[in-house]
């Protein structure tokens, strides 16, 4: 199948300043943790640990993950990354597609989970929409960041990890995870495609530095998860030690 490259950003206007556009960060009991990060940044296994530590200390915890986190969400998961043959997807299509799966998780599983005051653990959120489809696709980071606003309509991580790893590291842990010729869709795009991503989420995070935490991801698991707890220990509903 026909991997999407980068095109040439269009001469887009912005959306109109209407209140959806700006609709202030809703509040709730619980917290609400995202972990960003290009391939291989070990996102995974650092929400199963930080999971495994909450859950210990009697935290009701979440963890879910985008796109999915619901069933209508795992199929778009599905289609995004693993597509039958003969399918191309768009960028803007591809754009469309992981909003619709966040519009679900956010109504089925992320704001009910807030509200009853629980953590929520969440592998990728809208930084990612606008890292890979605004920066790496050529989108234009404003028009998605926009986008991403009118979607979620006020929820908004509390705190977010930006796991930084160079892009041929993080490949590298991929291929070299047992899944060989099984990298996904995303995976299998170029280098310079992965090394825009990164180059997105440095743009993110200098932007948003109170929300944004950049982890050097090339450090072992047990130094990235104390520099993660560190932090989160400070912003949980219930405090510990």
């Amino acid at each position: 199948m026909r991997q999407l490259t980068a095109r040439q950003k269009p001469n887009r206007a912005l959306l109109p300043a209407t209140q959806k556009w700006r609709q202030n960060k809703r509040r709730w009991p619980g917290l609400f943790v995202s972990f960003e990060g290009g391939e291989g940044a070990g996102k995974s296994s650092l929400i199963a640990s930080l999971y495994d530590f909450l859950t210990g200390e009697g935290l009701e915890v979440i963890a879910t993950r985008e796109p999915g986190g619901t069933p209508l969400g795992e199929q778009i998961r599905e289609c995004l990354l693993n597509p039958n043959d003969g399918i191309t997807l768009t960028a803007r299509a591809e754009l469309c597609l992981f909003l619709a799966a966040r519009a679900q998780h956010i109504d089925e599983v992320i704001t009910p989970a807030l509200e009853a005051g629980k953590v929520v653990l969440c592998d990728r959120f809208n930084d990612s929409t606008i890292a890979y489809q605004g920066v790496g696709r050529g989108l234009g980071l404003d028009y998605v960041k926009q986008l991403c606003t009118l979607i979620c309509e006020g929820v908004t991580p509390d705190l977010t990890f930006y796991l930084d790893v160079a892009p041929e590291v993080g490949l590298h842990r991929v291929s070299k995870g047992g899944r060989g010729s099984a990298l996904d869709r995303i995976e299998s795009e170029t280098l310079a495609f992965h090394e825009r991503i990164r180059k997105g989420f440095y743009q993110i995070a200098a932007k948003e530095k109170e929300r944004v935490h950049i982890i050097d991801a090339h450090q072992n698991r047990e130094e990235v998860l104390e520099q993660v707890l560190e932090v989160v220990k400070q912003r949980l509903p219930k405090p510990i030690q």
